[in-house]
């Protein structure tokens, strides 16, 4: 059967910049592997931690994502399509050689803009560096080259968090970015640090903020390139490829089961009730890779927004995934764990922070100040306020029900031929979501920890030494509690017969 989608990709020549990040991988792995006949894929990757570019890509190479493709007869011949590309987005021309500015510019048809820090926590300036300059910078680039079909921008469903309803379309951003980024720019960093609340206001996080901007900014090139913006919701482990529960970070969800599943993490705030809105890291890429092509097929002078996202297609709630993910790493647990994992999610937040201060921080700066006595260094109270930032972050988003229409995917994807569906596939209603955390908790266990499967007896021999620490715990606890309480009875019976003595009345019945 023939596949449209495969022959658009034929000879063509696509430029990634993000490469090296999670959905990065999974892109050029999948082009390398289903779309064999594109001519060039070039990779944009800066010098990094003393590596060069070149090096930092066979670092990529080298990963565990491509062992399928490494694994086909004609592999050599595959890894020979992708060229590094030396440069970074946060610097003018992206700070690419003369020779290989006018390579892109002469060659390049689709380019696929993923780049980005996806860290919430940074400060306005370095979030605006990267993702709205770093933007505008491969725009005025992209403006020069000869051939360009499809520019794909990857942004997210959530940069416009004062919609809780979002349609496929483009929003106004808050400020101007232009002058947003003239700002920072020239303004102290200090004076910009204090500004900052005033300018996100009911954005959560400068992330969301920056990529709301950029969406802004990337609308206004619409002219001189053709554009499809791309909002995926969250992205987790793989569903089916490259293989099943492949995932090589400790975001979102995955952060979340390895935290718990090592007893970190034991009381989260959320709505358990409220809309897991999450997809696949292969159903995303594949659906990066259909509206591209459909793009560069059907060019178009208007934006084109779709949502990559699990609304109205065999929704999971909070509550069911990470009961899911509860029941599998107890199955399949971690051989190093702090402590027996437990807790449970709380849907109100002053119960939330009850647990937080018991179960989270004093159980830190005990076991701190017993490593302190032990002569080694202590490390788990600032583990905590990394973990507590990440789940206050994280929470904003638990917290709150969320609904991203995508109805114009659902149609473009009604569209293509049956072929194309089952290499590009991203029809969530399949998903097995059991099947799908099992493998989920095994790919976090095995790329993200580096423990093999055959490891998995022994941790459930820690495991249960763990729980029964825990049972230990729990019963020295109780009678340090009914000690209190019976201690603090007493005293307040002394002092209630007190006066009653005084006036020598003995008789109190």
């Amino acid at each position: 059967m023939d596949s449209p989608i495969v022959n658009f990709y034929a000879d063509r020549r696509v430029f990634i910049t993000g490469a090296s990040g999670f959905m990065g991988k999974v892109l050029i792995e999948k082009l390398l592997r289903s779309c064999s006949k594109l001519s060039a894929i070039y990779i944009l990757v800066r010098p990094k931690n003393g590596k060069q570019s070149n090096e930092r890509l066979q670092d990529i190479i080298n990963s565990r994502v491509f062992d399928k493709v490494r694994n086909q007869p004609n592999s050599e011949k595959l890894f020979n399509k992708l060229y590094c590309i030396s440069g970074d987005t946060t610097q003018a021309n992206l700070n690419i050689s003369n020779d290989d500015q006018k390579t892109l510019q002469d060659n390049v048809d689709v380019v696929f803009h993923m780049a980005a820090t996806v860290r919430f926590d940074q400060t306005l300036k370095a979030a605006v560096t990267h993702n709205t300059v770093g933007t505008k910078n491969l725009l005025d680039f992209l403006c020069t080259f000869k051939k360009l079909a499809a520019f794909v921008h990857v942004s997210t469903s959530y940069c416009h968090c004062t919609h809780v309803e979002l349609h496929e379309k483009v929003y106004q951003a808050p400020h101007d970015p232009r002058k947003i980024l003239d700002m920072v720019t020239w303004m102290d960093d200090d004076l910009l640090n204090f500004l900052t609340p005033r300018l996100i206001q009911k954005w959560p996080n400068t992330y969301a903020y920056s990529k709301c901007l950029t969406e802004q900014l990337v609308v206004e090139y619409s002219s001189k390139i053709p554009i499809v913006i791309a909002r995926p919701s969250i992205v987790t482990a793989a569903w089916k490829e490259p293989y099943a529960g492949w995932v090589d970070n400790l975001h979102g969800p995955t952060g979340l089961i390895v935290g718990a599943g090592k007893g970190v993490i034991r009381s989260m705030h959320c709505n358990p009730d409220f809309e897991a809105n999450l997809v696949p890291v292969d159903c995303t890429i594949n659906s990066l890779i259909i509206i591209g092509w459909k793009l560069g097929s059907s060019p178009s002078n208007n934006v084109q927004v779709y949502h990559l996202t699990a609304n109205n297609d065999n929704s999971i709630s909070w509550g069911n995934a990470l009961q899911m993910g509860r029941k599998h790493f107890y199955d399949n647990p971690f051989s190093v764990c702090l402590w027996y994992p437990g807790g449970s999610i709380k849907s109100n937040y002053w119960y939330h922070m009850m647990s937080v201060i018991f179960l989270h921080i004093i159980p830190a700066y005990l076991v701190d100040f017993l490593m302190m006595l032990t002569g080694n260094k202590p490390f788990l109270v600032r583990t905590q306020k990394r973990i507590q930032a990440g789940l206050e972050i994280l929470q904003y988003y638990t917290t709150r029900p969320w609904y991203f229409h995508n109805d114009k995917f659902a149609n473009l994807w009604e569209q293509l031929t049956e072929k194309d569906k089952e290499i590009f596939f991203t029809d969530r209603i399949k998903i097995n979501f059991n099947q799908y955390f099992l493998d989920y908790v095994l790919g976090a266990r095995r790329f993200c920890v580096r423990e093999e499967p055959d490891t998995i007896p022994y941790a459930r021999k820690v495991l249960k030494r763990l729980y029964y620490l825990d049972v230990l715990k729990n019963i020295l606890l109780g009678l340090l509690f009914l000690w209190l309480f019976s201690s603090y009875a007493s005293m307040f019976l002394t002092k209630m017969e007190a006066p009653f003595r005084a006036n020598n009345i003995t008789d109190l019945g």
